[in-house]
C-alpha cells in the first residue's frame, strides 16, 4: 500500500497539539483525544481516497484490512471478521470511553447499533447486548484506539528525523508500567455456573428473611427471580475488568442494577444482594487484584491462586456478612 511515510512518521510522532494544529490547517475537526485526532489525520491525509465507511471495511479482503491496520500503526493480526470490528472501532470510537462503565448507561437502542456494526446477534435483552459488545471489546483488547508505543516513541524505523532535545528524550522514555499476574489455566468468566451454585445464592439471599420488613422481604423474593441476571451481570464484568471483583466493580454492578430499575433502594437488600454477587463472582474465580490482562480472552489468561488474595476475598465478604447482620440486629 503506497502511502506518504514520511507524513504518517510525523503523525505517529506528534503530540495533541500537533495534531490539533494539521487538523485545523487541512480543515478537520480538533476536537478529541490524540489518539482520535491522530487516527482522524492518517484517514483523510495519508488514505483519502479509500472508503473507510462501515460498508467500506466491509468490502475490503482480508489482506486489504491487514495492510490498512498497519498504517493506523494499530494491531494487524486475527480473523477476517475481527480485523474488520478492529478497524471500524479504530476509527469510530475512543477507546478510553467505550468500557463497560459506558455500556451500562447506554440505551437498548445503541447497544443494538453496535451489536449491528460489529457483525453480532442482534436478538435478547438489553443485558446480553451489553455483554456480546463488551465481549468483543475483551477480545481486541488493547489492540486498537492507540498507536503501537514503538511507532509513538520512534516513528517508522527507515524514517530519519531531528535529534530529540534533552527534554522530548526524556519524555519519550517516561512509560507507564502496568504489572500483571499473567495466570496459567483459562478463565471464562461469562460462561454460566452450576445450576446448584445459582440455586444456593438465591437461598442465601433470601435466608433469615423472616426478621426483615415485608416490603424488603418482597424486594429480595424479586431479585431471587432475577439471579440468572445477576449471574450474567457478574460475568461481564469480570470479563471487561480483568477479573477483579472489589469496591469499584461493586459500584458499577450497583449501579447497573439502579438502571435496570431492580428493587435495591433498601440498605439490607442492597448488602444481600452484593454479597451474594461477591459469591459468585467468587465462584467465577474472581480475585480482589487483577489476575489477566483487561482484554485477554479466555485462551490466553486465566486463573491464578493467590493465598493473600483469597484471604482479602474472605474477608471482605465476611465484613459484609457483619454489616448485614448489624442491620438485621437494628430491626429487632
Amino acid at each position: 500500500m503506497a502511502v506518504d511515510r514520511v507524513l504518517l512518521d510525523q503523525l505517529y510522532r506528534a503530540r495533541l497539539v500537533q495534531l490539533r494544529d494539521r487538523a485545523e490547517a487541512a480543515g478537520l475537526p480538533k476536537n478529541g483525544s490524540v489518539e482520535v485526532l491522530r487516527a482522524r489525520l492518517i484517514q483523510h491525509r495519508i488514505l483519502p481516497e479509500h472508503d473507510l465507511s462501515w460498508d467500506g471495511i466491509q468490502s475490503m479482503a482480508h489482506q486489504e484490512l491487514g495492510e490498512t491496520l498497519k498504517v493506523f500503526g494499530i494491531k494487524s493480526s486475527g480473523s477476517h471478521k475481527e480485523r474488520r470490528q478492529r478497524l471500524w472501532l479504530h476509527l469510530n470510537f475512543d477507546s478510553r470511553r467505550l468500557t463497560v462503565e459506558r455500556l451500562a448507561e447506554m440505551e437498548r437502542e445503541k447497544l443494538h447499533k453496535l451489536c449491528q456494526k460489529l457483525e453480532l446477534l442482534l436478538t435478547g435483552t438489553r443485558t446480553v447486548l451489553m455483554g456480546r459488545v463488551s465481549g468483543v471489546l475483551a477480545s481486541q483488547g488493547h489492540g486498537w484506539g492507540q498507536v503501537k508505543k514503538s511507532l509513538r516513541r520512534n516513528g517508522l524505523p527507515d524514517i530519519s528525523s531531528e535529534p530529540l532535545t534533552a527534554v522530548e528524550f526524556r519524555e519519550r522514555e517516561v512509560e507507564e508500567i502496568i504489572v500483571v499476574e499473567v495466570p496459567s489455566e483459562p478463565i471464562d468468566f461469562l460462561e454460566q455456573l452450576a445450576a446448584h451454585v445459582i440455586e444456593d445464592a438465591s437461598d442465601n439471599l433470601i435466608a433469615g428473611s423472616e426478621k426483615i420488613s415485608a416490603s424488603a422481604r418482597s424486594a429480595l423474593q424479586t431479585l431471587k427471580g432475577l439471579m440468572d441476571d445477576v449471574e450474567r451481570m457478574v460475568g461481564t464484568i469480570l470479563n471487561s475488568h480483568g477479573g477483579r471483583w472489589a469496591a469499584a466493580e461493586e459500584n458499577l454492578f450497583i449501579r447497573i442494577a439502579q438502571r435496570k430499575g431492580w428493587p435495591i433502594e433498601n440498605e439490607v437488600v442492597q448488602t444481600r444482594l452484593l454479597v451474594v454477587a461477591a459469591r459468585i463472582a467468587e465462584e467465577k474465580g474472581a480475585k480482589d487484584s487483577v489476575i489477566q490482562a483487561v482484554g485477554a480472552t479466555p485462551v490466553s489468561a486465566g486463573r491464578v491462586h493467590s493465598r493473600a488474595a483469597d484471604s482479602k476475598a474472605i474477608e471482605r465478604i465476611r465484613a459484609k456478612m457483619t454489616h448485614a447482620e448489624q442491620l438485621l440486629a437494628g430491626l429487632r
